[in-house]
């Protein structure tokens, strides 16, 4: 792959051209990395509800056209000037925050918010020079959260790619780039239950199910999937999920229903939906003294938290997250390992595989509820 080091590559991108119109097969040129980046091969990608949310443009100021796409895992092709730590053939995770290792938060221990690489959605080129890497008979086609994997070549920030073992089967591991991870780390470094306690589950897709993962890993003895769809019950089962409340089916409040449930709480909860009610239910749920409640879920721009001030009176604790508190360049390599010690099960959230042609199934399948994870070939 080196000898196409410093020369412009064609290939073929899947691009969005219009705010919720099917993604289009076209040959791009990908330019050469410049200082600090690096470009990728990509081998597997995935869709993620946030690819869907920003194609269809909800709530946001389209940047058309664009190369969406952001889990994923490929092999360096070359890389820019300053890159010390990757070469060409390494095996990576590009991931939609980075980790400049360099800024406060990434020397904090307790954030991961990188302050030069932390998620842009409205970014569409890269930071170097403002410009883009794709073009189209001399076009520019923007990026998206500076991965842009539905490309079969792309170039990343070097701060936005995590080394891991090589010998990861990229086409299981790709999931961890953001959804499966997010929800994993809300449970794992934030909620922390403890071997035997109770945690509940706001919302059963594939953040929620990764989140109940986590609660099967710790040890939860009680792991209760709240959910507004109960066709998402006997799935979640595959996760660790024991029992299953769903609002609808209640005239009381479901934090209520909850307490009723654990004799006065959970433990822990974890909310991954965005909606506020939820994220309400779940902080109110735990139980008083020690109960923690995870928000993961991203909630609409004019909602607001409302809550009794007794409930941190008496000692309810809430804490929010952001990727599951991972540092993606220093800690996504070891939850690789966790898969690859099978601690972690993650082909039981890959419910679907398409080749790249055939990108827009991927699509299809999301928006029909079919789909947890559907993992892209890009070669036949």
């Amino acid at each position: 792959m080196s000898s196409t080091a410093g020369q412009v590559i064609r290939c073929k991108a899947a691009v969005a051209w219009e705010a919720g119109k099917p993604l289009v097969m076209e040959e791009v040129e990908v330019a050469p990395p410049q200082a600090m980046e690096v470009r990728l091969k990509i081998l597997f990608t995935s869709l993620c509800h946030t690819d869907v949310y920003f194609w269809e443009a909800k709530g946001q100021t389209p940047l058309f056209p664009r190369i969406f796409g952001h889990e994923a895992g490929g092999i360096v092709e070359s890389v820019g000037e300053g890159v010390t730590d990757l070469k060409p053939g390494d095996h990576v995770l590009p991931v939609f925050t980075g980790e400049c290792k360099e800024c406060r938060h990434c020397k904090s221990e307790e954030s991961n918010m990188c302050d030069l690489l932390r998620i842009n959605t409205d970014r569409g080129v890269m930071l170097n020079d403002g410009k883009s890497r794709f073009s189209i008979r001399g076009q520019p086609i923007y990026h998206f959260v500076g991965t842009s994997t539905f490309s079969e070549y792309t170039v990343v920030h070097v701060g936005c790619l995590a080394k891991i073992n090589p010998a990861a089967p990229l086409d299981k591991v790709c999931i961890l780039s953001c959804g499966v991870s997010t929800g994993l780390g809300a449970t794992l470094n934030v909620a922390k239950p403890k071997k035997g306690s109770s945690v509940a589950i706001f919302g059963l897709g594939a953040v929620g199910l990764a989140a109940a993962e986590g609660a099967r890993i710790a040890g939860a003895s009680r792991i209760i999937g709240v959910d507004l769809n109960s066709n998402r019950f006997n799935e979640a089962k595959k996760f660790g999920v024991t029992e299953f409340v769903n609002p609808k089916d209640y005239k009381k409040p479901v934090q209520e229903v909850i307490a009723e449930m654990t004799n006065g709480g959970v433990d822990r909860s974890v909310e991954c939906t965005g909606s506020i009610n939820a994220m309400i239910s779940a902080f109110e749920c735990v139980h008083d003294g020690w109960g923690v409640a995870v928000l993961v879920g991203v909630p609409n721009k004019d909602d607001s938290f409302k809550t009794h001030p007794m409930s941190f009176l008496n000692e309810k604790t809430l804490k929010g997250t952001f990727f599951g508190n991972y540092k993606p360049r220093s800690d996504l390599p070891s939850v690789v390992e966790m898969y690859m010690n099978k601690e972690l099960e993650l082909e039981k959230f890959i419910t679907h595989e398409v080749p790249f042609s055939e990108i827009n199934k991927a699509f299809d399948y999301m928006l029909s509820g079919a789909s947890l994870r559907c993992i892209i070939r890009m070669e036949a």
